[in-house]
């Protein structure tokens, strides 16, 4: 069994999942895969499943009833990888916008440098973005100045989804009372981890946009982290969970 653990969350990956798995598995490092898929009417699951035999005791799926969010999908594989033994557990995409060829470098971090989380950032190196628009690199950086600005939180890239964690900060959290499901439960952990004093360092990453499938992005997803960050300052002024 390895000590890491990458929860791939999905919802109509047909076109990437294959090859992301191959590409963890290609890894110097052994990892594990837990893809956590909300009910894809593509079929994702049933190709994680046919990969299975290949990949025993590697590769896991979790297969849920319905689409609830990312946010929701990570706290179902976060729950997963606490009832066993893993040490360190992953948050990327299934669509290669994060490169698994950067997992060692979060993981190396992790467990060799003393630090408990490491987020794989696009702006601690300046912006480090391909295929974007500059409408959208322009949201996105100015979100993760806004997010800073009002949470006072010392991350450069607080939006960002390829993140590991150390296991002692997941048990520390209340994952029940983690709140949202979008962008904003990307800062959400963020904040409530370094509230709980958790060393957080930022690795530098090439983040590009998928170039296969569709992407989830939505207006709600959007307003969700503009409204949702306001309401994390101010419930932490009250709570220390």
């Amino acid at each position: 069994m390895s000590d890491a653990l990458v929860i791939i969350p999905t919802y109509n990956e047909i076109e990437n999942i294959e090859a992301i798995i191959r590409t963890v598995f290609s890894q110097e490092k052994v990892f594990e895969i837990l893809v956590v898929d909300d009910a894809s009417p593509d079929n994702t699951a049933s190709k994680v499943k046919a990969l299975q035999s290949e990949f025993k005791g590697q590769l896991h799926l979790v297969q849920r009833q319905g689409k609830t969010g990312l946010g929701s999908a990570y706290l179902s594989g976060f729950k997963w990888a606490l009832e066993r033994n893993y040490q360190y557990i992953f948050e990327m995409d299934a669509d290669f916008s994060h490169n698994p060829n950067d997992l060692i470098k979060l993981y190396n971090a992790c467990s060799s440098e003393q630090v408990d989380m490491t987020v794989g950032s696009r702006y601690v190196k300046g912006i480090t973005v391909v295929n974007w628009p500059l409408s959208r690199i322009l949201l996105s950086y100015g979100a993760s100045r806004y997010v800073r600005l009002i949470t006072g939180m010392n991350v450069k890239d607080p939006t960002a989804g390829f993140v590991c964690y150390s296991r002692a900060v997941l048990e520390r959290l209340d994952l029940d009372k983690v709140r949202f499901v979008g962008y904003a439960f990307q800062i959400e952990m963020k904040f409530k981890a370094s509230k709980k004093g958790f060393r957080i360092r930022e690795i530098p990453v090439i983040f590009k946009d998928r170039e296969k499938g569709k992407s989830k992005m939505s207006g709600n997803i959007i307003s969700e982290a503009i409204f949702g960050v306001i309401s994390l300052k101010i419930n932490s002024l009250f709570t220390n969970s």
